[in-house]
């Protein structure tokens, strides 16, 4: 692989000029008071800037600060451009922690759409930022959620230490984290658009455009979720009572589960994301080459897998786009910092074998005594209860403290102390 082709590789994935300058990202943030989310409480302040490189960073400050500070990375990507406010929702949804002391910071990052390298160097560059205006905290903690969880364990490598060896970040917390990185997480929904075009024939639909399922959609192409919805409704009923679904809707959605092993509710969300995603990824971020391989899958479940196999569109995957996309969103392992994560058993949308995958990449790197691993009983990916995140965090603060990886035990035992709320504790043995 040449040089030059290298060169031209980063640039389509946005890379070729991280990690940002520190000192102009640091200098250029210019804080102004905005409204807080409500559930964060009376008693904190919020401030908001933008960044060097456009990013829009907001900051909630408790008036009685612990002196520690959370730098999120928020999930998606986002296929927006960022706007002032975006970041209001994932504080909204992390409040707990402030309520709890600490100060968060959050980055929209410098545009939308896919780059886990671009989103992890805004990441460190919130960090500084806080740093800049607020004083270096007593304990700064990493946290992602969601993609979010891919970009921070990214961050984790790349920016865990500074310059001359010394900390930047004392913990790392992943929450429902996609930690299979880029090469091996999207797979299933490659997977999907085929065996629901092979169902459907209409996404896309005869008489329109051909293109290959891999593409998500033609580069100019103006699809909305609407659109995308309306076709699925119409070839499945998903969106109907079971008892008003067609006999063939009910045979494709059935088929279509039961292949893919895609939940119902998520039918939807996970060809939104095979589809606008995957244009982002592939025409945006890989100069329009294909990473995703279905040339020797064997899809089973079906009424007639003998049928399906034969008739699902194949692809394969071009290894400059592999290559591409992993040195963007695959993880070495090689973690320096104390590093918790907690999954949820039953999340629909990351699944929780991500963990598993995780650890076996942290033990081949040969850091394992470095991550801990939690499971919760809970059925949701993108909020988890207030008080799995409240234990998850006391647990980390507790390695730090004592020095000692705590026992699988301690979420449990943790999060029974800290819930005031009946049914709020669910650890369960991994």
């Amino acid at each position: 692989m040449s040089r030059r082709w290298i060169v031209a590789a980063l640039a389509v994935l946005g890379t070729a000029a991280l990690p940002a300058g520190a000192a102009e990202a640091d200098s250029a943030a210019t804080f102004a008071p905005v409204a807080c989310p409500a559930s964060v409480g009376a008693q904190v302040d919020c401030h908001e800037a933008r960044d060097a490189n456009g990013a829009w960073v907001l900051v909630a400050m408790p008036k009685t600060w612990n002196r520690r500070l959370i730098v999120h990375a928020h999930g998606g990507p986002r296929l927006g451009a960022p706007e002032a406010g975006d970041s209001a929702e994932d504080l909204d949804r992390f409040a707990v922690m402030v309520r709890s002391g600490y100060a968060w910071i959050g980055s929209t990052y410098r545009r939308g759409g896919y780059g886990v390298r671009m989103a992890a160097a805004d990441v460190d560059v919130s960090r500084r930022v806080f740093w800049s205006r607020w004083g270096r905290p007593e304990r700064t903690l990493l946290h992602g959620q969601s993609w979010g969880g891919n970009v921070a364990a990214k961050a984790a490598e790349l920016y865990a230490l500074d310059i001359d060896g010394r900390p930047n970040y004392d913990g790392v917390l992943t929450t429902n984290g996609l930690l299979t990185g880029g090469t091996r997480g999207y797979g299933f929904r490659a997977d999907l658009r085929a065996v629901y075009q092979y169902y459907c024939r209409n996404h896309p639909a005869a008489g329109e455009t051909q293109y290959p399922l891999w593409q998500g959609l033609p580069a100019g192409a103006r699809m909305t979720r609407d659109d995308l919805r309306t076709r699925v409704d119409a070839c499945t009923g998903v969106d109907q009572p079971a008892s008003k679904r067609t006999p063939a809707q009910t045979a494709n959605l059935r088929d279509i589960l039961a292949v893919t092993g895609v939940a119902e509710k998520q039918l939807v969300a996970h060809l939104a994301w095979g589809t606008f995603h995957f244009q982002d990824l592939v025409q945006k971020r890989l100069g329009g080459r294909n990473p995703f391989d279905n040339a020797t899958t064997q899809y089973r479940g079906s009424r007639d897998d003998a049928a399906l196999n034969a008739g699902v569109e194949r692809f394969t995957a071009d290894p400059a786009a592999v290559a591409m996309l992993a040195y963007d969103a695959d993880l070495s392992g090689l973690i320096v910092l104390p590093t918790v994560t907690v999954h949820a058993r039953h999340d629909p949308t990351v699944s929780y074998e991500a963990e598993a995958a995780y650890k076996a990449t942290v033990d081949a790197a040969g850091r394992g005594d470095l991550l801990l691993q939690a499971l919760t009983d809970e059925r949701e990916h993108s909020r988890l209860q207030d008080a799995t995140y409240a234990s998850a965090l006391q647990v980390l603060e507790q390695w730090l403290d004592s020095g000692k990886r705590p026992a699988a035990t301690a979420f449990a035992d943790t999060c029974g102390r800290v819930s005031q709320a009946r049914d709020a504790c669910r650890f369960i043995a991994p």
